[in-house]
C-alpha cells in the first residue's frame, strides 16, 4: 500500500445561494506543493452544497485502497461527514429535530465513498497568513470556477487560479476595511442593504475571514458577511 495522499479540497459561492463552485487538489510528497487538482462549476448553489460537492469529488478522485488526509476549512461539511452522518443514518436521514437532513443526497454519496477507506480529515481556518498552502489553492480554485462557470484543471492543462483579490490587496488596507464600525448603503448593488442579522450557519465573508453560527452578518452586493465590510466592498 502506498503512503497516505494529502488533499485540499474547498466550495464557493457568490451570494450563498448564488454562482458555485467546487475544487479538489492532490499534494505532492511532502504534502505541500499540489501536483494533480480539479475545479467544477454548479450553477446557482450554496455553499454547503459546494463544499460537499467538493469532498465528494476528491474521494471519487482518489484511490480508495490509499490512505487519504482531507484539509478543509469547512466545519460544516466536516462536521457534517465525521460528526453528524453517524446519527442521522441512525434516525432515518433525519436530524435531532426530527427535520430531513440538508443535501441529504450528496451525503450519502460521501458516506458511501468513505466506506472501507483510510480518511483522516483536519480542519485549516481559511485565509491565513502563511496558512495551508492546499487549502489555499482549492479555495482560489473553487472561486475562479463559481466565477466563471468553467471547468479546470491539471488534467485541462489550465494554470494555477488566479490570487484572491483579497488576499492581494495591502494588509494595511485589509485592516482599515475591518476596523470600519459604520457601515454605508453600497452603491448599485441590488442585494444592498442596513440590516444585520445573526448568521444561522458557518460562512465566508467577502474579506476572505470565515463568520460562526450566531455571529452578526450583513448583506453586500456578493453574499452574507461581517457587517464592517459592507463599506470595504461598496467601496
Amino acid at each position: 500500500m502506498r503512503e497516505r495522499v494529502v488533499a485540499a479540497c474547498d466550495g464557493a459561492s457568490k451570494g450563498n445561494p448564488g454562482p458555485a463552485g467546487w475544487a479538489w487538489v492532490v499534494s505532492d510528497g511532502a504534502g505541500t506543493a499540489p501536483v494533480r487538482w480539479e475545479a467544477g462549476a454548479l450553477g446557482t448553489a450554496t455553499n454547503n452544497v459546494a463544499e460537499l460537492t467538493a469532498l465528494e469529488r476528491l474521494l471519487a478522485a482518489t484511490d480508495p485502497e490509499v490512505p487519504l488526509e482531507v484539509r478543509m476549512d469547512s466545519q460544516y461539511a466536516m462536521k457534517a461527514v465525521t460528526t453528524w452522518l453517524p446519527g442521522w443514518k441512525r434516525n432515518g436521514w433525519r436530524t435531532a429535530a426530527g427535520k430531513p437532513v440538508a443535501n441529504q443526497e450528496l451525503v450519502v454519496r460521501i458516506d458511501e465513498l468513505l466506506d472501507g477507506r483510510s480518511v483522516d480529515f483536519r480542519y485549516v481556518p481559511a485565509h491565513q497568513v502563511d496558512g495551508d498552502p492546499l487549502n489555499d489553492f482549492a479555495d482560489r480554485a473553487a472561486s475562479q470556477a463559481a466565477t466563471v462557470q468553467q471547468a479546470a484543471g491539471s488534467a485541462l492543462g489550465s494554470p494555477e487560479p488566479p490570487p484572491s483579490p483579497v488576499a492581494a490587496a495591502p494588509a494595511a488596507a485589509r485592516r482599515r476595511a475591518g476596523g470600519t464600525k459604520a457601515a454605508a448603503p453600497k452603491r448599485g448593488g441590488a442585494g444592498s442593504s442596513s440590516r444585520t442579522i445573526k448568521a444561522k450557519f458557518p460562512g465566508r465573508c467577502v474579506c476572505g475571514r470565515s463568520y460562526a453560527a450566531g455571529e452578526p452578518i450583513a448583506r453586500n452586493d456578493q453574499g452574507w458577511g461581517h457587517p464592517e465590510c459592507r463599506t470595504a466592498a461598496a467601496g
